[in-house]
């Protein structure tokens, strides 16, 4: 048995990729990923950094937020919009959507002591949000741009998988070693077990690629579109976070100095002008061989500007938010 998702026509029609990364998801699941012991080549050096920066407050939140379980949905926006937006948005919670959803938690898996009172006590609820904003500083703002640039990459390859071959294709090739595609329904192994049956009903539904994510995750609200997170680059899983410590990420990288040089210059442009372009088409547009194109690429890729994703016999290379950021510079 498994999770399963049944499509009509109306469905596919309706689904799509999240434009950007969905910072309060992350987030969620950054948490997660810090309380847990897995991926400890990739991310202890990130989780002992982080746990010496947790305030009190920070803390406070993480109990909210298991590895394994759920947490408040008010916690875990899945609205895109900046950071600091959405944090501030999370203030703005009615005090009886936390009530409700507390409730739901206390039936489903139970809660810390001090959440209890959280409804009724403001200056609580503010404790929290400071917590929250504690987690966000910690956790993800040091390193947002890699972050961001995993899930680009992975959105880019999503859109010529639709070019290609439709929804249909997305469904069927962006997780597959937790996702089935069955038409009309797509089958899903879930990491607690749960067998369930989702009829989507004409809503569609958006895919949600993360860095932080390791399974396929399902959120199901009535109020708006399901959602369904997937690990990003399935194939390549957060290989430029493998050194999540201190300035790993916010400082540009030895191997910039390997850029200076017309050729790979135009070959950084015409990436940014085509995202998803292959390296065949990359050597068309500047104008080299494609063992030239491949050679620079992998310079470009060392010195985290740019991001590579396989696709059938192809690799398709797109900008990361360092690269943009370079060229603009350079205008």
């Amino acid at each position: 048995m498994a999770y399963l998702i049944h499509f009509t026509t109306e469905d596919l029609a309706r689904t799509k990729v999240t434009q950007a990364a969905l910072p309060l998801m992350e987030l969620d699941l950054a948490a997660r990923a810090l309380q847990d012991r897995s991926r400890p080549v990739r991310l202890d050096a990130w989780r002992q950094e982080a746990r010496g920066r947790l305030s009190v407050h920070g803390r406070m939140a993480l109990s909210l937020m298991p590895p394994v379980g759920w947490s408040p949905t008010f916690l875990d926006s899945s609205l895109n919009g900046s950071p600091e937006e959405l944090l501030q948005q999370m203030r703005a919670t009615p005090r009886r959507r936390i009530r409700s959803e507390l409730e739901l938690l206390v039936h489903r898996q139970g809660i810390p002591d001090w959440a209890r009172q959280l409804p009724e006590e403001r200056d609580l609820q503010e404790q929290l949000y400071q917590g929250m904003d504690n987690l966000w500083h910690v956790l993800l703002a040091p390193h947002w741009p890699a972050v961001t640039g995993v899930v680009n990459a992975d959105r880019s390859l999503r859109m010529r998988q639709f070019a290609e071959g439709g929804v249909e294709s997305v469904l069927a090739h962006t997780n597959p070693r937790w996702m089935r595609w069955k038409p009309p329904v797509l089958e899903i192994r879930m990491a607690n077990g749960i067998d369930h049956d989702l009829h989507l009903g004409g809503r569609g539904i958006l895919l949600a690629p993360s860095a932080f994510a390791t399974r396929t995750l399902i959120e199901d609200d009535i109020d708006q579109q399901p959602i369904l997170t997937y690990p990003a680059a399935g194939d390549q899983p957060l290989r430029q976070l493998t050194s999540l410590g201190p300035g790993a990420v916010s400082a540009a990288p030895p191997g910039l100095a390997a850029l200076l040089g017309h050729t790979r210059s135009a070959v950084l442009y015409a990436i940014a002008e085509h995202p998803a372009c292959s390296t065949k088409e990359l050597a068309a547009l500047v104008g080299i061989a494609p063992a030239s194109a491949s050679e620079h690429t992998t310079v470009l890729r060392g010195a985290r500007l740019i991001e590579t994703q396989r696709h059938r016999n192809s690799v398709l290379h797109t900008p990361t938010a360092l690269g943009v950021a370079l060229l603009n510079a350079q205008v």
